[in-house]
């Protein structure tokens, strides 16, 4: 098979062979070293500002969403929430369960946050935004520059969700002002799912802290205490956090974050430009495409995009990526993380060529 999903993506032969290693006892000082590793590197390649902190979360992207959510706000705060696909709907879903005052910016599926958009809720009394990064459903990155700004006006904490566009599109929670952000182990940095990763400024560590949540589990006060000393409270994947350590020294020695984006760029605009003989449109609005995922609608009357999705996985050994919801039959996805080569972009294409010959497509 071949993965051209967006999580779990396709790892390389290196971390292929940790995986077949015994897991080691965790509650050591060579483990605790590990994390210091991996705390550092994390915040490193996040750009994080000095004295920035990272909450290991053992979980999908989901589960630190969730703790986010719960340890940087409180019932006394006033949310903006971006809700432009489905991991953007999740954010509302998190605010209504946990109980938290927001305001939710509708935006249409492909479709970017615009300065306009944005413009009608200056200086009306928000203590907090979140939204991701890209909107991994629609292929849609957002202009984290315009959202920072925005949130430094408004005295705003900001939360994003970069689980699918950290390594593959610009972040910097300096440059863009950015409180907390987090990723996720099967995405970009292309680990076996299990992990979840919090990066965090002193302000989202104040607000933990200030913060009496109702759970042991996401209580992110005692993570950051355990974390003082290279621990988390309870049982991570052991495994995947070594890995995780060989694999973020080898992308610092290969040229750190700016080499990972660039490659990922370098593979999105390979494919896009592969496809554009085929009946396909870009999903999202052009200049706003994430470097993590394509994502395609069909152009030949009564093609179903999830049929596509099918046929391409039982006949020819390749996962593309389908998606839920209202976009089920609508559109597919093409992703750009993880180990792929432009052979196996261009037998993607062949396969394409193929469904377009046979009128599948």
């Amino acid at each position: 098979m071949i993965n051209f999903t967006v999580g779990p993506v396709q790892m390389d032969e290196e971390t292929r062979k940790m995986g077949m290693d015994q897991i080691p006892y965790f509650r050591t000082p060579e483990f605790s070293q590990t994390m210091k590793e991996n705390e550092k590197l994390l915040c490193k390649f996040f750009d994080a500002p000095q004295d920035s902190r990272v909450i290991f979360m053992t979980g999908s992207g989901t589960s630190s969403m969730e703790g986010g959510i719960m340890n940087f706000f409180t019932t006394s705060d006033k949310l903006l929430v971006v809700n432009g696909g489905s991991f953007g709907h999740r954010f509302v879903e998190l605010c209504e369960i946990h109980e938290i005052p927001f305001s939710e910016i509708k935006l249409d599926y492909g479709k970017p946050l615009t300065k306009e958009i944005l413009s009608k809720y200056e200086k009306a009394g928000y203590t907090g935004m979140v939204l991701q990064l890209c909107e991994t459903s629609t292929g849609v990155l957002y202009d984290m520059n315009l959202v920072g700004d925005f949130c430094q006006r408004n005295n705003c904490f900001l939360f994003v969700d970069a689980v699918s566009g950290f390594l593959a599109d610009k972040i910097s929670m300096k440059e863009m002002h950015i409180n907390a952000a987090i990723t996720g182990s099967q995405k970009a940095l292309a680990l076996p799912p299990s992990m979840s990763f919090t990066v965090m400024d002193t302000e989202a560590q104040k607000r933990c802290y200030a913060n009496k949540v109702k759970s042991m589990y996401f209580n992110y006060a005692d993570y950051l205490k355990n974390g003082e000393r290279g621990q988390t409270p309870f049982t991570p994947a052991v495994g995947t956090l070594l890995m995780l350590n060989e694999k973020l020294k080898r992308i610092e020695a290969k040229g750190g974050i700016e080499e990972m984006n660039k490659a990922a760029a370098e593979r999105a605009e390979y494919f896009r430009n592969r496809i554009k003989h085929l009946p396909f449109k870009l999903f999202t609005e052009e200049g706003s495409t994430s470097n993590c995922v394509t994502a395609l609608m069909p152009t030949t009357a009564g093609v179903n995009a999830h049929k596509i999705f099918e046929i391409i996985k039982d006949e020819y050994g390749i996962w593309i990526c389908p998606n839920g919801g209202d976009m089920a039959d609508k559109v597919f996805r093409v992703g750009h993380i993880g180990s792929i080569s432009k052979d196996e972009i261009d037998k993607l294409v062949q396969v394409f060529d193929d469904l377009a010959k046979r009128k599948l497509i």
